[in-house]
C-alpha cells in the first residue's frame, strides 16, 4: 500500500519490489522492505516511501474498520480471471468494499460514453436490468452516463453490481445518483490504486482493462473512435473476451467506435422486434447457464433481432 501511494510508482515497480522480497533468504522484516525499496525507487521516492510506510500501517487498520478488504495477488480470494487475462500486468493489490463474493460471480461489463444519447442510456439500462434478472453481475466504472445507468438498473432489478474505480479507495464517495439504491450486500467497490491516488486518464484506461478482466463478456455503448471506451473494446478483443456493441438507429456520430469494433469482429447487440428490448440471448448463451431454480426472464428470439 505504501509503495503504490508514492508518486510515480506504478504496478511495474511494485512488482519488481515484490520479486526482490520473494527472492530474499531469511526473515523478512522492516529493514528488508527498506532494502528492497532502495533497489527500485529514486532517492526522492524512497523518502516518500519511508514516510508513507508508517502511515500505511495505521491506514490499513482504518480501512479494515470501515469494511475495506485488502486482497493481495497471492490471496486465494484474488480473482483468477484477472491473473489469466492480464498476466504480469494484473494489479498486485485490490482494495474492496462490499460483497466479496461478487469477485467470483458470472459478470458482464459495461463501457460507454459519459454523455450518451437517450437511446444509448436506455440500451445500457435495459441490458443491465435484464442481465441482472438472470442473476448476472454487472461490472462498470463510476462515471456518469452508461456506467451509472448500468449500476442503477442492476440494483433496480434486484441484482448485483461491481464498481471499479479509477482512483484510490479513500477518495471514493457514494454519488447522489445511486445513493437511494445503495446496498452493501449487492454492491462491490474495487480499486487497484494507492489509497489516495486521484483520478487520471491513465488510471481510467487501466481501470477499463480490469473491468474486462472481471467480466465474462463486455457490452460497449456509444464509444467514440478515441478514448477509454473504445480502448476497453480493443483490449477486450485482445483478451479473447466476447464483445457486444449496441446497434440502433439514431446513434450519434460520436459512437463511431461501436462501428469500428463491429468491423473487427464484435457481435452486434440489437433489439427484438417483438419486445423492443435488447436481444440478450447471444450474451446469455456464452455465460454459465442459470440454475434450474432461477426464474427465467423472457428474452427475445435471436432471429427477430433488428436495428432499432
Amino acid at each position: 500500500m505504501a509503495l503504490l501511494d508514492v508518486p510515480g510508482v506504478g504496478s511495474a515497480r511494485a512488482r519488481k519490489f515484490l520479486c526482490i522480497l520473494k527472492g530474499w533468504r531469511g526473515e523478512v522484516g522492516q529493514d528488508t522492505f527498506l532494502e528492497a525499496a532502495r533497489r527500485v525507487l529514486s532517492e526522492q521516492q524512497l523518502s516518500e516511501y519511508e514516510g508513507r510506510r508508517v502511515a500505511a500501517e495505521a491506514q490499513c487498520e482504518e480501512l479494515r474498520r470501515n469494511g475495506v478488504h485488502l486482497i493481495a495477488i497471492t490471496d486465494p480470494i484474488y480473482p483468477q480471471s484477472i491473473i489469466s487475462k492480464l498476466g504480469d500486468e494484473a494489479p498486485l493489490l485490490l482494495l474492496c468494499r462490499g460483497n466479496l463474493n461478487l469477485l467470483q460471480t458470472v459478470s458482464v461489463g459495461f463501457c460507454g460514453s459519459r454523455a450518451a444519447s437517450e437511446k444509448g442510456l436506455t440500451a445500457a439500462w435495459d441490458s443491465a436490468f435484464l442481465l441482472a434478472k438472470q442473476r448476472v453481475n454487472i461490472v462498470s466504472g463510476f462515471a456518469a452516463g452508461v456506467d451509472m445507468n448500468a449500476h442503477r438498473a442492476a440494483l433496480s432489478a434486484g441484482g448485483t453490481t461491481t464498481i471499479v474505480l479509477a482512483e484510490g479507495m479513500l477518495r471514493f464517495r457514494i454519488k447522489k445518483e445511486i445513493k437511494d439504491d445503495w446496498d452493501d450486500e449487492r454492491i462491490l467497490v474495487v480499486s487497484e490504486f494507492g489509497t489516495s491516488k486521484p483520478w487520471s486518464v491513465g488510471h481510467a484506461m487501466q481501470r477499463n482493462r480490469t473491468i474486462c478482466a472481471l467480466s465474462n463478456a463486455l457490452i460497449l455503448v456509444e464509444a467514440r473512435s478515441e478514448g477509454g471506451s473504445i480502448a476497453a473494446g480493443r483490449e477486450c478483443m485482445k483478451m479473447g473476451l466476447p464483445l457486444f456493441a449496441a446497434v440502433y438507429d439514431g446513434a450519434p456520430r460520436s459512437s463511431s467506435g461501436n462501428q469500428e469494433v463491429l468491423h473487427l469482429g464484435a457481435k452486434p447487440l440489437m433489439k427484438s422486434r417483438s419486445t423492443n428490448l435488447p436481444n440478450l440471448k447471444p450474451v446469455i448463451e456464452i455465460l454459465t447457464p442459470p440454475r434450474e431454480d432461477d426464474d427465467p426472464v423472457e428474452l427475445s428470439n435471436p432471429a427477430a433481432g433488428y436495428c432499432a
